[in-house]
């Protein structure tokens, strides 16, 4: 699988070098891909690729948006509209605010019957966008280790197709993938990354996930 990751912070590095390690190709695209940072990270990540958003996202069969959620807009017009159409988009995006946290808990741009994984869907209406990887720290997206079993990756999209597909690669990273439905609960998935933060914020504890548990079946 060929793989267009738009972003090269932290999360996009990880889930960049996360496709490599399972075996898939991968573009790390960025405004400057000629950046010292950028490059080191490629010599370091044997089959690593970098180019511009617009390259990364016509050399990936599936495109990871991973860059700050204020800022999505701007990079999807840069990776190109066209260059994104019919293909799967990975959101793990979330609508900070560019402030502190108060009492541990970070402020959103969004509000609560609104969100960027919803804003992006419909600005790239061609594309199918399936919300994950946002709910979890960049340390811990690819091959997390819990002595209480496998944590959940919640994911949400409109295309089922697209959904099974990120489901297969979340899998692959190493979790148990939970459908919630449609791109609209993706109101409901992004503020889980204000929980997840809470403990580090509060007590410098990053190294969690979430589970969801039933006693159905």
């Amino acid at each position: 699988m060929k793989v267009g990751v738009l972003g090269s912070g932290d999360v996009g590095r990880a889930l960049a070098a996360g496709f490599l390690k399972h075996g898939h190709e991968a573009m790390l695209g960025t405004r400057t891909p000629g950046k010292n940072d950028v490059q080191e990270w490629a010599r370091n990540h044997a089959g690593a690729r970098t180019g511009t958003f617009d390259e990364a996202a016509r050399f990936g069969d599936i495109v990871v948006l991973a860059v700050l959620g204020r800022i999505a807009e701007n990079v999807i017009e840069l990776a190109g509209v066209d260059n994104l159409a019919g293909k799967t988009l990975i959101d793990a995006t979330n609508p900070l605010a560019d402030e502190p946290p108060v009492n541990g808990v970070l402020r959103y741009t969004t509000g609560a019957n609104e969100s960027v994984g919803e804003q992006i869907q419909a600005q790239i209406p061609r594309t199918h966008v399936v919300k994950a990887f946002n709910s979890v720290g960049n340390a811990l997206m690819v091959d997390p280790q819990f002595p209480q079993g496998t944590p959940t990756m919640f994911l949400c999209g409109n295309d089922e197709q697209a959904k099974e597909r990120v489901a297969a690669i979340i899998r692959e990273f190493g979790w148990e993938p939970y459908d919630c439905g449609s791109i609209v609960s993706a109101r409901a998935l992004e503020p889980l990354c204000i929980l997840w933060c809470l403990p580090g914020f509060l007590r410098n504890e990053w190294r969690h996930a979430f589970k969801l548990l039933t006693n159905e079946g």
